[in-house]
C-alpha cells in the first residue's frame, strides 16, 4: 500500500490504539508493523480469524496474560548465555499461557506430542469452534519438562530456590550457621561494658560485604581491627575488630561458593531452554499472532464493529463490478457518541462519487472515513459500521488530502497537490481506490474546474472507485450527466447555521450564500437584487432540492424509527435468549443433583440389601433348630443367677435386654429384641427376624444424643488401624455432611483441612459417594484435591465428574465400603 496515503488517512493513528489493546510487547509490535494486503484470501482470512477471536472472547476470558516476549532470551540462551531468574520466569509464564491457550483451542490433547503443522491457511485436523485460531495456536511450543524444570529452581519471587540442588541446599545451611557464629561473636562487643561505649552506634554494620562495627574515631586503635571505612565527618571508623576476621572469612567463603552454585543452577537450566530455543522463538511469534487477533476483537468491541463482507476483484469483464456499500459508517477516531453515521451504499456500476458542499461541511471527514475502513478491512480489522457492510478488495489505495505547498521544494498548494495526482496516477490499475480532496483546488475556477473534469474522464476510463470532494458546480453536471458518476452531498441546516455531518447521495450539494446571508441580517433589498442576478433556473433547481431533500429527511427518520424498533426487538430476543439460556443450566443442575441424590440413595439401598441379604443367608436355619434354639436360651435364662443381660456389652449407657424395643440402624426399622448372644442379637421386626450388632441397634431419642457427645473413649476410625467393627452401619446415627463439598475460592492449604474433615464425616454416615467442587480456573486446586485422595483411607476410587456435573471442575470420589 502507498506510504503517503497511510499517513494521509491516519492509518498509523488505528494501528496505535490496536497494538495499546496487545498484552505483551510482541504482539504490539506485529500490530504497529501490520499493513493492508491487497490478497482477498489473506483479508478474508484475517477477518475470519478477528471474528473467531470475537467470538471467544465473548463466552471466556481466554488471553496470553502473563506472556513476555523470550525470544531475545532464548537467542541468548542458545548462544551460550546465562539468563537471570527474571528472564526464567519470563519464560515460564509464557510457556503457562502458551499451554492453557492450547488447551483451550485444541483440547486436552494439545500437551500431547505435535503432529505436523498444516500449512498456513490450512484448517487445523482437530474439530475446534475457532479453526482459524486453531491453526494458529498448532505453532505454539509444547513445554514438556521446562515449566516444572524451573519451578523446582526459581521461586515466584525470582530467588533460586534451597531445593534446585542439594548442594545448595548444604551450603545454604553452612551459610546460616557461619552467619549465626559472626553475629554472636559481633554482639559480644554491643553488650560488653569496656567495649560498647566506644561504639558510635549498637548495630552491625556492612561495608565491602564484611560485617563491621561503627567505632567512634576517639577510641581508635582501643580495639584490635581492621579499618575498612569512615563516616564523611570522620567521626565514625567501620571497623572488623581481628577476632572475628576469620568468622568473616569463613562467612565470605561459603557465600562465594554459593553464588557459584547459583551461577551453575542457572546455566544448567539456561542451557536447557538454548536447545529448545528455536521452537520457544517460533512459539512467541505464533503466540503474539493470537494475541494480536485478540487485540482485534477487542478493538472491535470498543468501536462496536461489525466484520465487512470483502468482495474478491474483479478477474474478467463480464463479472459484476464490486460495489461500496457501507451502512451507518463512522470514522473510528472520532468520539463515537458525537461522529455522525452515515450511509455509502453505492447504486450499481458506479465508479466515481462526487461530494458538494459548504466548508467545514464533513465532506474531508466523509472521504477519510471510506478510505480508512478500507484499509482496515483489508488489515483483518472490524468497521464501526452496521453489518451487512461491504467492501472490495483493493490493490491500491491512494489519497491526496489537505494542504500540500512545500517550502523546501518551491511548490504552492496547487503545485504541491499536482505533483501527488501525478504519482498517483502513474501507478493507479482499475482496482484501485482513489480519493481526492477539492480537486483543482488552487488556481483559476474555470481553469481549475476544466482540469478537474479531464481528470475524472481518465479516471473513469482507465481507474477503479474514485471519490472526489470539490466546490466546482461544473462537477455537479458531469457527475448528472456522465455514466458511472454519482453525485452526493453534505447537508447544511440554514436555521442554525451549522452543518449536519450527513452525507446524502444521488443529490448535489447547495452554496446556501442567500439564505446564509439572509440570516446574518444582510438588508433585504440587497438579497433580492442578487436573487434577481441569479439565473432563475438554478432557483428553480434549488427549490427542487431543498423539497427532495426534506421529502428523503422524512423517510430516513422514519428508517430510523423502524431501526431502533429492530434493535430493541434484537435485544429482546438476546434477553430472552440468555434467560432461556440460564432456566435451561439451572434445569441441568437441578436434574443432576437429583439423579446424584437418587443414586446415592441407591447405592446405599443396595448396600443394605447385600447386608440384609448376607445375615439372612448367614442366620437361616430350620424352624425346629431355631426353636430348640430358643428352648435352649429360655433354660439357661432360668437357671442362671445373674440376668442374661450380662452377656450383652454396655451400649449408651446401659446393656440392651430381651424384649426391648430397639432400631436397626442398617434398616431404620423397630424391632424387639427376641435373643442376645456374644456382642449380637436377634430383633423381630413384624413377620421378619433379623441379626445385627449390638453397636447397630439404638434406643429411640438416642441417635441425637450420640452425635452430640460421642461415648467417651470411643476410637475415631480415621486410620487404617481401626477395627473393621468400629464404622456404624449405614444408618442416621451420623448426621451427613451432604453429598457435595464445594471448595471455590479457598486456599490450597485451607481447602484441603476441610476436605479432610469432610471425608471423615462422610464415611462416618456412611454415604456411599461425595462430590468435590473445585472449578477448573488454573487447575492448582483441582491437582491439591486429586492428590490428597489418592490413598486416603476412605477413599475407594475418584473420577472425573459427568459434564452434567460439572466437567472437570468437580471430582466424584467413592467412600470405601465398611
Amino acid at each position: 500500500m502507498d506510504e503517503k496515503t497511510l499517513l494521509v488517512l491516519e492509518y498509523p493513528k488505528v494501528l496505535e490504539r490496536l497494538a495499546a489493546r496487545c498484552d505483551f510487547s510482541a504482539s504490539a509490535e506485529l500490530a504497529r508493523a501490520l499493513k493492508p494486503t491487497s490478497s482477498y484470501d489473506q483479508a478474508l482470512l484475517w477477518q475470519q480469524e478477528t471474528s473467531e477471536a470475537c467470538k471467544l472472547l465473548s463466552i471466556t476470558d481466554a488471553g496470553v496474560g502473563g506472556a513476555h516476549d523470550i525470544r531475545p532470551a532464548a537467542l541468548l540462551a542458545r548462544r551460550g548465555g546465562v539468563l537471570e531468574p527474571q528472564q526464567l520466569l519470563d519464560i515460564k509464564s509464557t510457556l503457562i499461557s502458551c499451554r492453557e491457550l492450547k488447551k483451550t483451542l485444541l483440547g486436552k490433547d494439545a500437551l500431547l506430542p505435535p503432529r505436523p503443522r498444516p500449512a498456513r491457511g490450512e484448517i487445523a485436523p482437530a474439530a475446534s469452534p475457532y479453526p482459524r485460531l486453531a491453526d494458529l495456536a498448532q505453532g505454539l511450543p509444547t513445554p514438556g519438562g521446562l515449566i516444572d524444570l524451573i519451578s523446582r529452581a526459581i521461586s515466584e519471587r525470582g530467588e533460586v530456590l534451597d531445593d534446585a540442588s542439594p548442594k545448595l541446599a548444604s551450603l545454604r545451611r553452612e551459610l546460616k550457621i557461619a552467619h549465626e557464629r559472626l553475629m554472636s561473636r559481633l554482639q559480644r562487643y554491643l553488650s560488653d561494658p569496656k567495649s560498647a561505649p566506644m561504639l558510635q552506634d549498637a548495630i552491625v554494620t556492612q561495608r565491602d560485604g564484611r560485617y563491621v562495627l561503627p567505632l567512634r574515631a576517639e577510641f581508635k586503635g582501643q580495639i584490635k581491627s581492621v579499618i575498612h571505612d569512615q563516616s564523611s565527618s570522620g567521626a565514625t571508623l567501620f571497623v572488623e575488630p581481628l577476632a572475628v576476621v576469620e568468622l568473616n572469612n569463613a562467612y565470605r567463603e561459603i557465600e562465594s561458593a554459593e553464588r557459584n552454585e547459583i551461577l551453575r543452577i542457572l546455566a544448567e537450566i539456561s542451557g536447557q531452554i538454548g536447545l529448545a530455543a528455536d521452537e520457544l522463538i517460533d512459539g512467541a511469534q505464533a503466540l503474539a499472532a493470537l494475541d494480536l487477533a485478540f487485540a482485534k476483537a477487542k478493538y472491535a468491541e470498543e468501536l462496536r464493529a461489525s466484520e465487512p463482507l470483502l468482495q474478491p476483484l474483479r478477474r474478467a469483464a463480464e463479472e459484476p463490478a464490486p460495489v461500496i456499500r457501507l451502512f451507518r459508517a463512522r470514522h473510528p477516531l472520532l468520539e463515537m457518541e458525537t461522529a455522525v453515521p452515515n450511509d455509502v451504499d453505492l447504486p450499481a456500476a458506479t465508479r466515481a462519487v462526487i461530494i458538494t458542499g459548504p466548508n467545514t461541511g464533513g465532506k474531508t471527514v466523509s472521504l477519510k472515513t471510506v478510505g480508512l475502513l478500507a484499509l482496515m478491512a483489508q488489515s483483518g480489522l472490524q468497521l464501526p459500521a452496521q453489518s451487512g457492510s461491504e467492501l472490495p478488495v483493493f490493490d491500491q489505495v491512494f489519497a491526496d488530502i489537505g494542504d500540500e505547498q512545500s517550502i523546501e521544494q518551491s511548490l504552492s498548494t496547487f503545485s504541491g497537490h499536482i505533483s501527488n495526482i501525478i504519482r498517483i496516477l502513474a501507478q493507479l490499475t482499475s482496482h484501485s481506490l482513489v480519493i481526492f480532496d477539492e480537486l483543482g483546488a488552487g488556481t483559476d475556477p474555470q481553469e481549475g474546474a476544466a482540469l478537474a473534469r479531464a481528470i475524472l474522464e481518465h479516471l473513469l476510463e482507465h481507474g477503479g472507485m474514485t471519490f472526489v470532494a470539490t466546490h466546482y458546480p461544473e462537477l455537479k453536471n458531469f457527475a448528472h450527466s456522465v455514466p458511472g458518476a454519482l453525485n452526493a452531498s453534505l447537508e447544511f441546516d440554514v436555521g442554525s447555521l451549522r452543518p449536519t455531518y450527513r452525507l446524502t447521495l444521488g443529490l448535489p450539494g447547495r452554496s446556501n450564500a442567500l439564505a446564509i446571508a439572509s440570516r446574518l441580517g444582510l438588508p433585504e433589498e440587497i438579497i433580492s437584487a442578487a436573487r434577481g442576478a441569479v439565473n432563475p433556473e438554478a432557483l428553480r433547481a434549488d427549490k427542487l432540492l431543498d423539497d427532495i431533500r426534506r421529502e428523503r429527511n422524512r423517510l430516513s427518520r422514519e428508517r430510523e424509527k423502524s431501526e431502533k424498533a429492530r434493535a430493541r426487538a434484537e435485544e429482546l430476543n438476546r434477553e430472552l435468549a440468555v434467560r432461556l439460556e440460564k432456566m435451561e443450566d439451572e434445569r441441568r443442575e437441578v436434574l443432576a443433583k437429583a439423579r446424584a441424590e437418587a443414586e446415592m440413595e441407591v447405592e446405599i439401598l443396595k448396600r443394605n440389601l447385600a447386608r440384609l441379604k448376607t445375615d439372612l443367608k448367614k442366620f437361616r436355619q430350620p424352624v425346629e433348630a431355631l426353636q430348640k434354639l430358643e428352648q435352649k436360651v429360655e433354660a439357661a435364662e432360668q437357671k442362671a443367677a445373674a440376668p442374661i443381660t450380662r452377656l450383652a456389652p454396655v451400649e449408651n449407657g446401659a446393656a440392651f435386654r430381651l424384649g426391648e424395643k430397639v432400631l436397626v440402624g442398617a434398616l431404620g426399622s423397630e424391632g424387639v429384641i427376641t435373643s442376645l448372644s456374644g456382642n449380637e442379637a436377634e430383633v423381630q421386626i413384624g413377620p421378619l427376624r433379623v441379626r445385627a450388632r449390638l453397636m447397630e441397634l439404638r434406643r429411640r431419642g438416642e441417635e441425637a444424643a450420640e452425635a452430640a457427645a460421642p461415648a467417651p473413649g470411643k476410637k475415631s476410625p480415621r486410620r487404617a488401624e481401626a477395627s473393621p467393627d468400629s464404622r456404624p452401619a449405614l444408618s442416621a446415627a451420623r448426621p451427613s455432611p451432604g453429598l457435595e463439598l464445594d471448595l471455590r475460592g479457598q486456599r490450597a492449604e485451607d481447602a484441603l483441612l476441610l476436605l479432610d474433615s469432610y471425608l471423615e464425616k462422610a464415611y462416618l454416615a456412611g454415604l456411599p459417594f461425595v462430590r468435590i467442587v473445585h472449578g477448573k480456573g488454573t487447575g492448582k486446586l483441582r491437582q491439591e484435591v486429586r492428590a490428597a485422595l489418592k490413598g486416603h483411607d476412605y477413599i475407594a476410587s475418584f473420577e472425573e465428574g459427568l459434564p452434567t456435573e460439572g466437567g472437570d471442575g468437580v471430582t466424584v470420589a467413592k467412600i470405601l465400603p465398611d
